[in-house]
């Protein structure tokens, strides 16, 4: 038996679970993401918020550059290294959405 999950109900299954974990806007980019994958997958996937929040994080570029050693040398400027850590998620595959100065990706 499944139960379809509209965006309200993504959002307030995180906000009882983990709160804190994305914000308003990446939960609405996360949910998007999942179900145009479910869309071009076939599959369904059941709505698990600890494993979610396993493979999926909202970090800032300056995070992300640290954590993914990401050279940023050839940067003159913060635009052009927050473009430079999302084509570097993009290479990867990981790269979802970007939110302010964060970026939602899956971890890896």
């Amino acid at each position: 038996m499944k139960t379809t999950v509209s965006v309200y109900d993504f959002r307030e299954a995180f906000q009882r679970v983990r709160p804190n974990q994305f914000s308003y806007a990446a939960l609405g980019d996360l949910f998007e993401y999942l179900e145009n994958w479910e869309e071009s997958s076939g599959d369904e996937m059941e709505l698990d918020v600890i494993a979610i929040c396993c493979d999926f994080a909202e970090d800032t570029w300056q995070y992300l550059a640290e954590s993914y050693d990401i050279d940023l040398s050839a940067c003159d400027d913060d635009e052009e290294k927050q473009q430079a850590v999302a084509d570097y998620l993009c290479d990867q595959g990981q790269y979802v959405s970007t939110v302010g100065e964060s970026f939602v990706y899956r971890q890896f």
